[in-house]
């Protein structure tokens, strides 16, 4: 096996596989990005068994052949190459040498026979969307925060694709705070499935600025990630998403206009004195155009600061200040909308024009 590829490409390539290469004691070989030329083709891979990444790597030449080599390795060492150099790979009994002008290295490699076997995905019965990479990027990053970490309850350390009234949308909740966003309109396919939230931090740690669409494949147990030359393909979580939908509240009586940027301040400003009260803060309407966010804290003292804006219904709801700031942080109007309706319902915010990103928040009880 023989490739010449610049450092540039091939560094940035090694730096997008070697990030999922974390062996286990019992599959070492799980440390080792698989460099594969079958026809001038060359691919750069790297699995963790739950999920793979494929980076295609354009060169200048090469010679067929397969080998594994350690992958964090093999990126320090091309990482602190000279940029602008042009950089030679070979292998020979399990061995990879590296050389870039004056530099050379040797590293001690394991047999491709040793690699796991790659999950396919079935192109004749994949269900396929297309979208912008900027659409997608910032559609998952703002659900993602609502994701659990919990592991005894799996489905909710994943990010529902779910395919309603012809529209793709995504989910995630960790039953404190609950977040969708509609994704794709007037599609013709369904799906209904949860994706790791681990998986898509990888998509989205992997999406550069030269990247302008992504394919997203889904089959019965896996689904694949196409941007540009790379391609991850993750396992899906065998798990029933609870029915968020019901859970919305859908006749607010408090609906309340603010301007979000003024929202974040006064909600920073009483999150100061909320740390000693597991972050609790008190949001009130008053009649007829007060909007106040409150915290008391016995040892630090007490902060009230108000937004005027339209009131005309009055309540109250208790709420912890880290999930409202999440939440306006991924609205991205300067005007929002926030709904409640007692003490004891969830509360809603979304953007005042642009609908498509819904966010709720769970009261707390004191």
């Amino acid at each position: 096996m023989e490739i010449e590829v610049t450092q540039e490409k091939l560094s940035k390539a090694l730096n997008n596989v070697s990030r999922i290469a974390v062996g286990k004691v019992t599959l070492p070989i799980l440390n080792n990005v698989l460099i594969r030329v079958d026809k001038s083709k060359v691919s750069l891979i790297t699995t963790n068994l739950d999920m793979a990444i494929i980076d295609y790597l354009p060169v200048s030449s090469s010679k067929d052949g397969v080998i594994t080599a350690p992958a964090k390795l093999l990126a320090e060492f091309v990482s602190n190459l000279p940029r602008g150099e042009k950089v030679k790979i070979t292998s020979k009994d399990n061995k990879t040498t590296i050389t870039a002008g004056k530099y050379s290295s040797t590293i001690n490699g394991s047999p491709a026979d040793d690699f796991p076997e790659l999950p396919e995905i079935d192109e004749k019965k994949a269900v396929v969307f297309r979208m912008g990479v900027d659409e997608f990027k910032n559609g998952i990053s703002s659900v993602v925060i609502a994701s659990s970490n919990d592991l005894t309850r799996p489905a909710l350390t994943g990010i529902y694709f779910d395919t309603y009234d012809k529209t793709l949308a995504v989910a995630a909740t960790d039953g404190y705070r609950l977040a969708e966003k509609k994704l794709v309109k007037n599609v013709q396919s369904e799906i209904s499935v949860i994706v790791p939230t681990t998986s898509l931090q990888e998509v989205l740690r992997s999406i550069s600025d030269d990247m302008e669409e992504i394919e997203i494949s889904f089959n019965e147990d896996l689904v694949r990630f196409r941007l540009g030359e790379i391609e991850i393909i993750s396992k899906l979580i065998d798990a029933s998403f609870p029915d968020y939908r019901r859970l919305i509240p859908k006749d607010n009586n408090i609906v309340v206009t603010l301007d979000r940027d003024e929202l974040v301040r006064v909600t920073k400003l009483a999150a100061l004195f909320a740390r000693s009260v597991s972050g609790s803060i008190m949001c009130e309407t008053k009649k007829p155009n007060t909007f106040s966010v409150k915290s008391i804290a016995t040892e630090l003292g007490k902060n009230n600061s108000s937004i005027e804006t339209e009131v005309t219904e009055e309540g109250k709801v208790n709420l912890n200040s880290r999930f409202l700031l999440d939440a306006l942080n991924s609205l991205d109007e300067k005007t929002i909308i926030v709904e409640f309706s007692s003490k004891i319902t969830p509360v809603v915010l979304h953007n005042k024009k642009n609908q498509d990103y819904t966010h709720i928040v769970m009261p707390l009880n004191n």
